[in-house]
C-alpha cells in the first residue's frame, strides 16, 4: 500500500510541475499581447484544463500506460524511477527558464528505467513508435499550420481598421479555453496513464482501465500547477521570439489548440511546449522571416533534443539506486 501511495504522490507532483511548467505555453501570448491580465488568463485556462479529460476521453492515457510497455514485465520501482527523472528535469529547466518538454522527459524516463530494470524487450516498439512520431512531427505541423493560418488571417483582415486588434484580443478568451481544454486532455492523461500502469503492475487493477478518481486527481493537479503559473517560462515564450501582438496571440492559440486536440483524440501524446513554440515561430514568420529570433529557437531546440537521452540516463541511475535503498525505505514505512 505504501509503495502505491508513494507512486501516486510522485506522479501528481510531476503532473503539478507539468502544469506549472506548461502554463507559459498556454497564456504567454495572451499576456504578452495584453489581451488579459495574467491571473485572469491563468485562472481561465486552469479551469479548462481540469474539464478537458472529462470531455474528450483518455485515449492518450492508454497510449502512455498500456501501449509503450507491457505492465506484467515491469515493477513499481521502474515507474518511480521514470517519474522522478522527469520531475527533476522539469524542476531544472524551470529554474533556468528553458521551455523544455515534460512529455519528452517522461518518455525518456520510461525508456531509461524500463531498459535498465526490465530490459528493452519490455518496451513495445509499435507503441513507442507511435509516441515518437507524435512528439517529433507535431512541432513541424504546428509551424506549418501557424504560418498558413496567419497568412489567411492577414488576407481576410486586409484593409481593416486598427479596431481589428480589439477583435483579436477578445477572441483570445475563446482560443485560450480551447487551448486549455486540449492541454488538459493531452498532458494530464500522461499522468493518468502512469498511475494506472502502476495500479496494474502492483495488482490493484486487473486490467488497464483509468479509474475516475485518477482522472480527477490528475486533472486537478495539472490545473493547480497552471493556476500558480511558471513566470520564468512565460517571459521566454512571450517575448524572446519577437514582440507579440493580438493577431499573433490569436493565431498561435488557434493553431496550438487544433494540433494538440487533434493528436489527443487519436491517442497521440504531444509536447505542448513544442507545439506552442513552433506555432509562435510559424505565426511570426508569416509576417516576415526576420521577425523571429531564430537563435532563441535554436537554444530551445537543443533542449528538446537533449531531454530524452538525459532523462533516460537519470532514470536508469535512479532505478539502480532505488534497488538498493527502496527496501530500506519500505521497511521504515
Amino acid at each position: 500500500m505504501a509503495q502505491v501511495s508513494i507512486l501516486v504522490v510522485i506522479a501528481l507532483i510531476f503532473d503539478f510541475l507539468n502544469g506549472f511548467h506548461d502554463s507559459s505555453n498556454i497564456v504567454a501570448t495572451m499576456i504578452s499581447s495584453r489581451a488579459f491580465r495574467p491571473r485572469v488568463a491563468l485562472g481561465v485556462t486552469a479551469l479548462a484544463e481540469f474539464c478537458g479529460p472529462f470531455i474528450f476521453g483518455v485515449a492518450v492515457a492508454k497510449t502512455i500506460g498500456h501501449d509503450i510497455v507491457t505492465p506484467g514485465t515491469i515493477t513499481a520501482e521502474v515507474i518511480l524511477a521514470a517519474l522522478l527523472s522527469a520531475t527533476l528535469w522539469n524542476i531544472l529547466t524551470w529554474y533556468f527558464g528553458i521551455p523544455s518538454s515534460s512529455s519528452h522527459a517522461l518518455i525518456g524516463g520510461i525508456i531509461g528505467a524500463v531498459g535498465i530494470g526490465a530490459g528493452l524487450r519490455a518496451i513495445q516498439l509499435s507503441g513507442l513508435e507511435k509516441v515518437l512520431i507524435a512528439l517529433f512531427t507535431s512541432p513541424i505541423i504546428g509551424l506549418v499550420i501557424g504560418y498558413l493560418f496567419t497568412k489567411l488571417v492577414f488576407f481576410l483582415a486586409r484593409g481593416a481598421s486598427p479596431r481589428i486588434n480589439w477583435v483579436f484580443k477578445r477572441s483570445q478568451i475563446i482560443t485560450a479555453i480551447a487551448l486549455g481544454l486540449s492541454h488538459g486532455t493531452n498532458d494530464a492523461q500522461k499522468t493518468m496513464g502512469v498511475i494506472t500502469l502502476g495500479l496494474v503492475t502492483t495488482g490493484y487493477l486487473t486490467e488497464f482501465q483509468v479509474p475516475t478518481w485518477v482522472i480527477a486527481l490528475s486533472a486537478g493537479a495539472i490545473a493547480l500547477g497552471t493556476a500558480l503559473g511558471g513566470w520564468r517560462l512565460i517571459k521566454t515564450l512571450g517575448g524572446k521570439f519577437y514582440k507579440i501582438r493580438p493577431v499573433h496571440g490569436f493565431s498561435t492559440q488557434v493553431t496550438s489548440a487544433a494540433v494538440i486536440l487533434g493528436a489527443s483524440l487519436v491517442g497521440g501524446p504531444v509536447s505542448t511546449t513544442q507545439v506552442v513554440s513552433s506555432a509562435i515561430m510559424g505565426v511570426g514568420s508569416a509576417e516576415r522571416l526576420s521577425k523571429v529570433r531564430w537563435g532563441v529557437a535554436g537554444n530551445i531546440a537543443v533542449a528538446w533534443v537533449v531531454t530524452i537521452p538525459a532523462t533516460a540516463l537519470v532514470a536508469a541511475g535512479l532505478y539502480l539506486l532505488g534497488t538498493r535503498f527502496m527496501p530500506v525505505l519500505m521497511a521504515m514505512l
